[in-house]
């Protein structure tokens, strides 16, 4: 508006000009005026938002802050209790190792005691074998004077010669002799029954307490019950194929007599006899009996069983507590489950051995693992012994050898029959603790011959002694009483002929336990009043 008002003036007059500069001076100094306001103005807005947005930030950090805050505290609260729990459960195993190391020691006092004991033991032994070293070499120098005095005597009243009199001479000191041999047996033996018997008494008694198991009556059943006799005509099939076939399938002999209600399956290998007598009864049960359903159910019942063997050796690790056995070693065990001796299971019979021995090992300060598993695995070779020649003792150490098991088991399988000597002192733990497992009461039956012979024998060797009347094998086969002659044997030498009894029959028989032999010497004396 001023540039059209200053359009509307004559430029070309001098006023004019004033005017304009004027104007455009003024507009100038007011467009300044007008600026610095207009800064002023926004340079106080800004102040204002600054202040605003300072507030706002203030705020935010102390949110922040206590957020901060209150995150800290609660993770310190987390920290303190799992530090506390930690410490707890530190605590705990601290207690328990305590409790441990009190128990390990109080063990190792027990076990320093024992040996003390038995230094004592052995050093009374030392002294007293001394002893009877100078009693019999002061008998030997008395012998020696009494044989000279007896030989010139000899000469000087018979008038023998020296070739009799030696003969004579000898006679009686060989006399003399057994009879101080007889009795120094006596003593040494009744020494020995002092300190060990009643040590391995307690022992095994211990033993057999702690370890109290049912009496074995188990055994393979054969014979398999049919609901009428028309079930053989369909077991024996057309022309016999039926059974051609089943024993083709199982290898088991199927004996059909006339026996009523019952078929027998027969078979050396008990697990081949079990596969026929299962197939049999499902096969009765099914009713369909025809070659193609006897392989069938055959191979059904042979899977199931192989499994039912595995998982036999499996529970057996299981209770005896032994890891690391190799597949087919745990396959083996299971099979004794369907093995026996004498009526006893052998997996049972293992399992008894394993525990006897166990407990017998700690109570003499052995290690209890090895003797376990080294019980558990005596008895291996039963499980092959079908498949391969020889006695289960080396069979059963070949095996264990093969799947590289410790050498104190596989000595203790080869030589827990006597077949070789044994080689650690676990072997006459596992022997020990077989012998229990086999002759307690009701664990084996005995077939009525081999009981006769074994008796008969017994009686054989008691009667083959010098100056033996006759002998009486009593109680099952466990003791024998041996009946001398009073003329030929005096007290001096009944012991040492009971003691060469016992001898004899340890070397030539076997025999579940122990054999007394009961030696008796008797003298009647007679006379009649008239």
């Amino acid at each position: 508006m001023i540039f059209g008002t200053l359009a509307g003036i004559d430029i070309s007059s001098g006023l004019g000009v004033g005017i304009v500069v004027a104007a455009f001076v003024g507009g100038a100094v007011l467009f300044v005026i007008v600026r610095a306001i207009i800064d002023k103005a926004r340079q106080a807005t800004l102040a204002t938002e600054l202040s605003a947005i300072r507030i706002a930030a203030d705020a935010e950090a102390q949110k922040i802050c206590a957020q901060a805050e209150a995150q800290a505290k609660s993770e310190y609260l987390k920290r303190r209790e799992q530090f506390d729990k930690e410490t707890k459960i530190t605590r705990q195993e601290l207690r328990a190792e305590e409790k441990r190391l009190a128990k390990r020691e109080d063990s190792q006092e027990q076990k320093r005691d024992n040996l003390e004991r038995r230094e004592r033991m052995q050093e009374t032994a030392e002294r007293a074998l001394a002893e009877q070293e100078k009693a019999l070499a002061n008998k030997d120098r008395h012998l020696n004077d009494l044989i000279g005095q007896q030989k010139s005597q000899l000469m000087k009243v018979a008038n023998l010669s020296p070739d009799d009199a030696r003969k004579i001479v000898l006679e009686q000191v060989e006399k003399d002799a057994e009879q101080d041999a007889a009795k120094l047996v006596s003593q040494k033996l009744e020494e020995a029954n002092e300190t060990a018997e009643v040590q391995a008494r307690e022992i095994i008694l211990q033993s057999i307490q702690r370890y109290a198991s049912e009496q074995t009556c188990d055994h393979t059943v054969s014979a398999v019950d049919i609901p009428s006799d028309d079930m053989k005509g369909r077991i024996i099939g057309r022309e016999g194929r039926n059974i051609r076939a089943f024993e083709k399938a199982t290898g088991v002999d199927v004996i059909v007599d006339d026996t009523p209600g019952v078929v027998i399956c027969s078979a050396f290998d008990p697990v081949r006899r079990e596969i026929g007598r299962r197939t049999l009864e499902r096969l009765i049960q099914d009713g369909r009996i025809h070659p193609t359903r006897i392989e069938e159910i055959t191979s059904t019942v042979r899977q199931e069983l192989n499994k039912e063997i595995l998982q036999a050796g499996k529970n057996a690790l299981m209770e005896a507590n032994i890891h690391s056995l190799h597949p087919k070693l745990v396959e083996l065990l299971g099979r004794l489950q369907f093995r026996t001796s004498y009526g006893q299971n052998i997996l049972q019979h293992s399992m008894e051995v394993a525990y006897l021995a166990q407990v017998i090992a700690d109570q003499l300060g052995l290690n209890g693992q090895v003797a376990r598993r080294a019980g558990l695995l005596h008895d291996i070779g039963k499980a092959a012994d079908h498949e391969v020649e020889g006695g289960h003792p080396q069979i059963g150490a070949d095996l264990l050898a093969r799947y590289s098991e410790k050498p104190e088991v596989i000595n203790a399988a080869a030589a827990h029959h006597g077949d070789i000597e044994a080689e650690t002192v676990y072997t006459p733990i596992v022997l020990a603790a077989d012998a229990i497992s086999a002759s307690r009461p009701g664990a084996r039956r005995d077939s009525l011959e081999r009981y006769v012979q074994r008796l008969e024998k017994l009686e054989g060797i008691a009667t083959a002694f010098e100056g033996v009347k006759t002998a009486y094998a009593i109680q099952a086969g466990r003791e024998v009483r041996v009946i001398v002659d009073p003329s030929n044997v005096d007290d001096r030498l009944t012991q040492k002929i009971a003691h060469d009894i016992a001898k004899q029959i340890e070397a030539e028989m076997e025999y579940p336990g122990e054999v007394r032999v009961t030696l008796i010497r008797e003298v009647r004396c007679v006379d009649y009043a008239k």
